[in-house]
């Protein structure tokens, strides 16, 4: 029987997430990327363990890996963060997220992230999203009861000096609505779609970008409301991410945006 583009995304995910697991804690090889930046002997062996899932099941596809590039050119193509939160893996910090995404003409159509260390996978075929857990499957369900509000403040940010989401953190009526956390890994963007925060705001470049394909389907799957940093759609240029558990608490956080683009 053929596998599903969605059960091949959790696959994949948690062909990656069984290598993070099992490199926790052993002495990595760091390989520089600039700026700081950098990837260990474990990102790169998730990426292989990934790549081949996807090159088993679909050998005519295209594949992007964050650590090894482009491979093949095909209408489909899997977009792959082997280990979203590196730094945090590489300080024994076990907040990280294993993302795969099948971006086609009409999208992406299949997506799966998953917690190496919670035995989690949140993942969707392109209708529903789910977060399966020792084999079962319950329905994500956004809520934004309780007000946390995940901002990602990691480099690179094209919109600064103009915007920087820290400074929200400054920014009275956010301050006023929700109570901020850092975490520097998409899991918390997977937590809006499964009411664990109300908000994820990030300043990026999110066209084509591997570290957030995944997790953006997912949310828009379970309904999440998503725009740019303006407001505009998602990807429609290099305006960020604001996802949020429901339509007014999005309005809410555009709000506080909008402020501090103002105030600089």
């Amino acid at each position: 029987m053929t596998i599903t583009d969605g059960e091949l995304a959790v696959a994949a995910a948690q062909a990656g997430a069984a290598v993070v697991r099992a490199r926790y804690g052993t002495a990595l090889e760091r390989f520089g990327k600039g700026g700081g930046d950098f990837a260990t002997a474990a990102d790169i062996e998730a990426e292989q363990a990934i790549h081949a899932v996807l090159r088993a099941a679909r050998p005519g596809d295209a594949f992007v890996g964050e650590e090894t590039g482009q491979t093949g050119d095909a209408p489909r193509t899997w977009l792959v963060d082997p280990l979203c939160g590196t730094l945090n893996f590489a300080a024994r910090t076990p907040l990280v997220a294993v993302n795969v995404a099948l971006r086609t003409a009409a999208g992406v159509t299949a997506a799966a992230s998953a917690d190496p260390f919670a035995g989690e996978v949140f993942w969707t075929d392109g209708d529903g999203a789910f977060r399966r857990r020792d084999g079962r499957d319950e329905p994500l369900v956004p809520d934004a009861g309780s007000a946390l509000a995940e901002l990602d403040v990691d480099p690179p940010t094209p919109n600064g000096p103009a915007f920087l989401a820290e400074r929200l953190l400054l920014e009275p009526s956010f301050r006023a609505a929700f109570r901020p956390r850092v975490l520097s890994t998409s899991l918390g963007l997977l937590w809006v779609a499964d009411g664990r925060r109300a908000v994820y705001v990030i300043d990026r470049d999110l066209r084509d970008d591997v570290h957030f394909a995944a997790g953006i389907a997912v949310c828009r799957a379970a309904g999440c409301a998503l725009s740019g940093l303006r407001g505009e759609p998602v990807g429609a240029g290099a305006h960020g991410l604001v996802a949020a558990a429901d339509a007014g608490t999005h309005t809410a956080v555009l709000a506080a945006v909008a402020a501090v683009w103002a105030g600089v």
